[in-house]
């Protein structure tokens, strides 16, 4: 799905970078992209619905209550897949979740991106990383340099490592902030921490525009309605991926991803910003499996889950928790889902070999 994805990209001239790492992409595009392959394949979506309530028949989940504004609405299903994020469903439906390093965190902060304009990209070069400019940048050297160039314009960014991102041409995209310590299912401390946010964006960008030069005229294009979260609840499954995976390497008979990217522990607090923004917690890591198993909740028959939101430790989560691997498990909780109805099984119950042939012909 990721090849297809960067092939539709690039063929619409919305792709930047070679390859399928180190890579950027045009948003709206992809927000169009993803729109219309779902309607290609006869996809209803409802945007703009909230799941509520979650009910139960013994240990089977078979009816989900959601918010909108055409009112409630119960949905039936044979099998359900939490992409939530935040594992919102699993809640919902009475799984076991952890988050963070521990019941009552610390969690992982949450930043708000934002799309900049500016007058001549290439006169920003050295602040700009290098993902998708091919250009093999020293992405450590650019960040200090943008955060040299925010210091300059007198602010302190709550993110000690800012970063810019080539989007096209003049259209970069930013990260230069952190919140920490707040629950991504605490309505009223979101909200906060998306004003907050927002405010510290708005008031950087206006100080940059001061120092003029190639700062001169920028400005915002778009912030997010919401704050971005990294660390929400991580739905206990049949299997939990751990920090000694990460280690090993580990193999599993029913992989269904393979994630290869490091180990990312966002600072946990303001005085740890101030020594590291970001680290890799000591893991050195060497790619290792996802298997099936992490993707079946334990406690409840018939959800799966796919996004940060699986089953996994502290640790673990922080390297798989980034889009690409998303992508890969959310294939392969669809793929094992449809195998689930069609086959009248539950997810844990399907022999392993059609769910791997299933999967070859699908990424294939």
């Amino acid at each position: 799905m990721t090849r297809e994805l960067v092939a539709k990209l690039r063929a619409r001239g919305a792709h930047r970078g070679q390859g399928q790492t180190s890579i950027s992409y045009e948003p709206e595009e992809m927000k169009v992209l993803l729109e219309e392959m779902c309607s290609a394949e006869g996809i209803k979506l409802q945007l703009h619905t909230r799941v509520a309530a979650a009910y139960r028949e013994r240990n089977r989940l078979r009816t989900i209550v959601t918010e909108s504004k055409s009112g409630r609405q119960a949905w039936r299903a044979e099998v359900f897949i939490d992409t939530t994020g935040d594992g919102d469903l699993g809640a919902q439906a009475g799984c076991e979740w952890e988050i963070g390093q521990a019941e009552n965190c610390p969690c992982q902060p949450m930043s708000m991106c934002a799309l900049l304009v500016v007058q001549d990209a290439l006169a920003l070069a050295h602040v700009i990383h290098g993902s998708g400019t091919g250009h093999g940048k020293n992405n450590s050297a650019t960040k200090r340099a943008f955060l040299k160039e925010i210091r300059r314009a007198g602010f302190d960014p709550s993110y000690g490592m800012p970063t810019m991102f080539p989007m096209r041409d003049n259209l970069v995209a930013v990260m230069i902030n952190h919140e920490y310590g707040i629950k991504p299912f605490e309505a009223d401390r979101v909200t906060e921490a998306t004003v907050r946010a927002r405010a510290e964006i708005h008031g950087i960008v206006h100080g940059l525009r001061k120092l003029g030069g190639p700062w001169e005229g920028v400005q915002i294009a778009a912030t997010p309605e919401q704050i971005g979260i990294r660390d929400g609840r991580r739905i206990r499954g049949r299997y939990v991926v751990a920090k000694e995976d990460l280690l090993k390497g580990i193999r599993h008979h029913d992989g269904v991803v393979r994630p290869t990217f490091t180990v990312d522990v966002h600072a946990l607090t303001r005085a740890d910003n101030a020594k590291h923004a970001y680290s890799n917690a000591g893991v050195k890591m060497k790619p290792y499996d996802i298997p099936l198993r992490a993707l079946i909740a334990r406690d409840v028959d018939g959800l799966m889950m796919a996004g940060r939101c699986i089953s996994g430790d502290f640790i673990s989560h922080a390297s798989y928790r980034v889009t690409g691997n998303a992508v890969a498990m959310g294939e392969a909780a669809g793929v094992v889902s449809a195998l689930s109805v069609r086959d009248g099984l539950l997810p844990h119950n399907l022999e392993w070999e059609r769910v791997a042939s299933a999967l070859a012909k699908v990424r294939a």
